[in-house]
């Protein structure tokens, strides 16, 4: 298979400073007598009115009690756990007013974009302010007459110094069917909650609205675990009971994985989800929940939100409690980059889609199909040629719900998700070929027993010796990480898949290509709609984005079908001349199309072959029996 460039080799990876942890930990103890002092002082009290929802907007009103004399700086958060790029929550918030104990006014000093300063206070100081906000998905609020969804780093201020406070956060409905999912501890008053800290209040995402709810129990060594399903729609109870119970196999799947549940805090996970016509997609990982948003009903997605599901529960244990050394503590004032993405996030999109095949949710082709496209993704893919898996989990802050006006070339970035995704394969198959008995599973497990039951973050070094202890092959473990995390070469496919009896072959071998971004009409014109990827056709034949094709073999280009019929009408080697207008000048060129480089993954059977026993048994150990 194709082999990428870069990355470097041993030594040029991205390894974390252990000295530098060892000293960080140090601080950690010497901050711990203060840190606990702080945790026995007066909680804070987070009041959340929604009398205005029509317009989207919530009355805040936050209290901080004996906190001395001294100004006190409070702020909103840039950053979301979940997520590693910046995002400005201060600019939703407005109409801030302060008071202190005894309700005297307060002056409120503003110095830069992200707080307030409040001096002159009696040691209690009460903020009150207005938040808008009208997107519900897994990093913004929307505020309306159906509910009130709130991910907090973008719903709630708080104070600096004060982080290591418990908080108390009440809720006031505007609706006597609206209730509350949270992961953050219920009270005896359903409407009220508590944190233990502003870094838990901080990663509780709520929903507060007439959700239903469906939940279930899950042994862990004994003690029981609930899953709750808290789900916001306009579907029916029969739909959301079957998606429930289909949930429900993912999760046994994923345990078994693991073969450990986690010590959810207060025995509780829940998915909080909010599938309606007016959120936007998404889905987000926290400690004891997630978020789960789409626009489809369950009817409409044909019950396809169950992917989301198994990615982000996977979290539970991969990237919560598994976690990067780089975002523990979680810093809310600036973006989180990491190095190890490629494994939070990438292993996790690897076991999101196999958990549901083994759980009898899809079937092997369908799975093979999902499988095959994202494979053939990565191996073709022009942004290998610009870094390893660790250098594309570095530029996250970059591109993780990041937003920039200047435009910029997306072919030096491959996405770490399924980057790492087919790391994953990669290293589940080589581990099944060379070490009878071992699977990724064990790799995991190992991690989990090493890193997630201890909560011990891990750095880059971590996954080394966590593979070489599983193989008992340091040398293995070295040198899969230099050539395939460090660098960004791919193994021979062919033969690994081979193994469960499955062929790796070219998906449209004699269908013409250009590769790099779509041609389509745009407005009157039809234009060339990005920067096409280096070595492509489009790239060789001088085209770039907002392009604009005029005709071809003197044929008037004006439609997408115009170029539809271009491309079915040529086959691999033909070549075609363009008149094109670029940056005002008319200009022509010469295109010759390529053979389509698009892979699929099929059963031995569907290509005309037989299967062995023993692939046989090779793929029911890894995807589990055909349904």
């Amino acid at each position: 298979m194709d082999r990428g460039a870069g990355g470097g080799v041993r030594g040029g990876g991205v390894r974390r400073n252990r000295s530098a942890t060892l000293a960080l930990a140090a601080s950690v103890l010497a901050l711990s007598a203060g840190l606990a002092q702080a945790q026995t002082a007066a909680p804070v009290e987070y009041d959340l009115r929604f009398d205005d929802a029509v317009h989207h907007e919530a009355r805040i009103t936050v209290t901080w009690r004996d906190v001395g004399t001294e100004p006190l700086r409070v702020r909103m958060s840039r950053s979301s756990p979940g997520r590693y790029a910046i995002h400005e929550f201060a600019k939703n918030v407005y109409s801030v007013s302060a008071v202190d104990g005894a309700g005297r006014a307060l002056t409120i000093g503003r110095t830069d974009p992200y707080g307030w300063t409040i001096p002159g206070h009696d040691g209690t100081v009460s903020v009150t302010y207005t938040l808008f906000g009208d997107r519900a998905d897994g990093t913004y609020a929307q505020i309306d007459a159906t509910h009130a969804h709130l991910n907090i780093p973008a719903s709630l201020m708080w104070a600096e110094g004060q982080e290591a406070r418990p908080a108390t956060v009440r809720f006031r409905p505007v609706a006597p069917d609206w209730r509350v999912a949270t992961q953050l501890r219920p009270t005896e008053d359903p409407y009220v909650f508590t944190a233990p800290n502003l870094q838990y209040l901080m990663d509780s995402p709520t929903e507060v609205s007439a959700h239903a709810v469906r939940e279930w129990t899950v042994d862990d060594a004994g003690t029981p675990r609930t899953i709750r399903l808290a789900v916001h729609h306009a579907g029916t109870d029969a739909e959301l009971d079957r998606f429930a119970a289909s949930a429900r196999k993912v999760v046994d799947q994923q345990i078994a994985v693991f073969g450990d549940v986690p010590d959810f805090d207060f025995g509780t996970y829940t998915f909080i989800a909010d599938y309606l016509p007016y959120v936007s997609g998404d889905g987000m990982e926290h400690r004891n929940s997630t978020i789960l948003t789409d626009t489809r009903s369950f009817a409409q997605a044909d019950f396809d939100q169950l992917g989301t599901l198994s990615h982000e529960f996977i979290h539970a244990w991969n990237v919560e409690r598994i976690r990067p050394a780089e975002l523990e503590p979680f810093d809310f004032t600036d973006a989180n980059p990491t190095p190890s993405l490629w494994f939070a996030e990438g292993f996790t999109s690897y076991y999101g889609p196999l958990t549901i095949r083994r759980a009898g949710e899809q079937s092997v082709d369908g799975f093979l199909a999902d499988l095959g496209g994202t494979l053939g993704f990565i191996v073709n893919n022009p942004g290998r040629a610009y870094g390893s898996p660790q250098e594309m989990s570095l530029r996250a802050p970059f591109v993780d719900a990041a937003t920039a006006i200047d435009p910029t070339n997306p072919t030096i970035f491959t996405s770490y998700y399924p980057y790492g995704q087919i790391i994953a394969l990669a290293l589940d198959l080589t581990l099944r070929q060379r070490f009878p008995g071992v699977t990724l599973d064990d790799y995991m497990r190992r991690m989990w027993r090493v890193h997630g039951v201890t909560e011990q973050p891990f750095t880059p070094d971590d996954l080394v010796e966590a593979l070489a202890v599983t193989t008992g092959d340091r040398a293995f473990a070295e040198d899969f990480f230099a050539r395939h995390v460090e660098a960004s070469e791919l193994p021979d496919f062919g033969p690994l898949l081979g193994q469960a009896g499955l062929v790796l072959r070219p998906a449209r071998p004699e269908a013409a290509w250009i590769g790099g971004p779509p041609i389509r009409a745009t407005g009157t014109a039809l234009m060339v709609t990005n920067v096409p990827a280096r070595g492509s056709p489009v790239f060789e034949a001088g085209l770039s984005r907002g392009d604009e094709i005029v005709s071809v073999d003197g044929v008037e280009m004006n439609a997408d079908a115009d170029w539809a019929a271009v491309v079915a009408a040529r086959k691999p080697g033909d070549t075609v001349e363009i008149a094109y207008r670029q940056r005002g000048a008319d200009k022509t060129t010469r295109l010759t199309f390529a053979a389509d480089p698009a892979i699929e993954v099929v059963r031995v059977e569907t290509a005309g072959g037989s299967v062995t026993e023993a692939q046989s048994a090779f793929r029911e150990a890894w995807l589990g029996p055909a349904s």
